[in-house]
């Protein structure tokens, strides 16, 4: 499962940084994840970390993006090794 960031989203820039996998950036609007690079923090923490420092609660699980703990787990495992590769 990706995650989401609603457009109750009031930009307040906690997100992006607390994202180890470097999926949240500026929107036109608000803050967006990109589902490709999401791994609900799977693989670096026990939690997402966006949702944690979150002061609006405005990030959810993405319905377009439902992917198991294995699914996030396999993503995280090619993101490294295309990070170490670079």
């Amino acid at each position: 499962m990706s995650l989401k960031i609603l457009d109750t989203c009031v930009n307040c820039d906690v997100c992006e940084p607390a994202c180890p996998n470097k999926a949240i950036s500026l929107g036109e609007e608000f803050y967006v994840i990109d589902p490709d690079l999401c791994t609900e923090c799977v693989g670096h923490h026990d939690e997402p970390q966006c949702v944690v420092v979150c002061p609006v609660e405005c990030i959810i699980t993405d319905p377009e993006n439902i992917e198991s703990i294995e699914q996030l787990d396999l993503k995280y495992q090619h993101l490294m090794a295309k990070e170490s590769a670079a």
